[in-house]
């Protein structure tokens, strides 16, 4: 009788770790929400005509671990300084041509590590990345004169921070880096931001 009692408790406890386990591995794969802001420059460079740049702005991605992709946008101002009497680019006239730009990449594959993210002086440690031709990038609302028709250039974006250990954050920076045509405006460096909000559907506050 004890070891039939042993045998049947064995058993519950064996079914209770396989419905935890699945119910554990179920809550990591659920959808991740990211915002976050994009706060960067454009340095003056002979390839960007306009630069330098500055540029502000606000960020999403949507994350499906199931499907192992995910959609990225962004809506961004922009602005050129004045120059002074000599032709210099002068800092204390800001704001000059300002325009927006709203970029998309929908549908992209995840790749789960940070091989060929931008480096931090201060390193970030851990992280992932999605890199694919854009699905809508423009100017002033309408596709971008620097951009084909459709759209050709390319983005690569760079989540990570931390270890997940106590006082650090997982997913705490953001880079996003262009190819092809687009480097023409944007240039073909980092643009950097921060990692805002990181939430699954159930605990998002936008609900």
């Amino acid at each position: 009788m004890k070891n039939k009692t042993l045998a049947s408790a064995a058993r519950a406890l064996s079914l209770f770790m396989l419905v935890s386990g699945t119910c554990a591995l179920a809550q990591e794969r659920r959808p991740v929400h990211f915002t976050g802001l994009l706060n960067d420059y454009v340095p003056l460079l002979t390839t960007v005509k306009g630069s330098p740049y500055e540029m502000h702005g606000q960020w999403s991605m949507d994350v499906h671990p199931e499907w192992g992709t995910a959609d990225f946008s962004a809506d961004m101002t922009m602005s050129s300084f004045g120059k002074t009497s000599a032709g210099a680019v002068d800092p204390t006239q800001p704001l000059v041509n300002p325009h927006t730009h709203h970029i998309r990449l929908t549908n992209v594959r995840i790749t789960w590590y940070m091989t060929g993210c931008p480096p931090y002086a201060t390193a970030t440690q851990m992280g992932f990345q999605i890199d694919g031709t854009v699905s809508l990038l423009t100017g002033n609302g309408s596709n971008g004169t620097f951009e084909a028709n459709p759209p050709s250039s390319t983005l690569q974006v760079c989540v990570t921070g931390g270890f997940d250990i106590p006082f650090s954050v997982t997913n705490s920076n953001i880079t996003l880096v262009f190819a092809g045509p687009a480097t023409s405006h944007f240039g073909p460096q980092a643009i950097h931001g921060v990692v805002r909000e990181a939430a699954t559907d159930s605990n998002r506050k936008d609900r």
